[in-house]
């Protein structure tokens, strides 16, 4: 069952701005990413559904954080079925979030007051998504579409909650043409997380760098 419920979720998400995308087969590099996600500011983390068994290192990194992370909400990627959705809910996913919109997947979440955030790629989708409850919708891939999209959107539909991922750099250049634009958070996953850091085991500047993005946001949305 999920700690916290959809809107805590989204205050969460809604006061950091920023939600770190990432997977990783080997739980204890994914325990530490975490932590060091949470050392640098992060409350609302998205592991993303990838490899196979997938569903067994969330499950660890769930109970590791649950301890470690106290007020972390754990959620997952990658959702694109209303079984596999609820596959992770049992392990007590916080939110779900996909790479497309699948009313069947918002259902499942409503039932449990979990955030569905969908992943849409067009006005009419992100508003298909908010007819089902769909509170924060994903604009997926951002890098494809743009803040143009975002401020397009939002100027006939300024109830829009909207979470860009997809090529969004922990820089102050482009976090600030994404808040900017308007959108309510943003959604980070390679650029923060570099191969060779996390090889190395770098957990330090995993923390450094979300410390460096989250000052940015704020600073842009001043």
């Amino acid at each position: 069952m999920a700690k916290f419920d959809k809107i805590a979720v989204l205050n969460k998400i809604g006061s950091t701005g920023m939600v770190p995308v990432f997977y990783h087969k080997d739980a204890e590099v994914a325990k530490k990413v975490v932590k060091a996600c949470y050392d640098g500011g992060v409350r609302a983390f998205e592991f993303t559904n990838r490899g196979d068994f997938a569903h067994e290192v969330f499950a660890e990194v769930v109970k590791f954080a649950a301890k470690e992370c106290p007020e972390m909400a754990m959620g997952v990627g990658s959702i694109v079925d209303p079984a596999t959705a609820a596959l992770y809910l049992q392990l007590g996913a916080n939110f779900i979030v996909g790479p497309l919109f699948n009313p069947e997947i918002a259902k499942i979440c409503n039932r449990r007051l979990v955030a569905y955030t969908p992943g849409c790629g067009s006005v009419s989708e992100v508003g298909f998504a908010q007819e089902v409850g769909c509170d924060l919708c994903k604009v997926f891939p951002g890098d494809v579409l743009g803040p143009k999209l975002v401020k397009g959107l939002l100027a006939p539909m300024p109830w829009s909650k909207l979470m860009v991922t997809g090529g969004v750099e922990p820089t102050q250049e482009n976090l600030t043409s994404w808040i900017k634009a308007g959108v309510f958070c943003v959604g980070m996953g390679s650029k923060l997380f570099p191969k060779d850091k996390v090889a190395a085991e770098d957990w330090a500047y995993v923390t450094e760098k979300c410390k460096e993005a989250l000052g940015y946001i704020a600073e842009a949305r001043k």
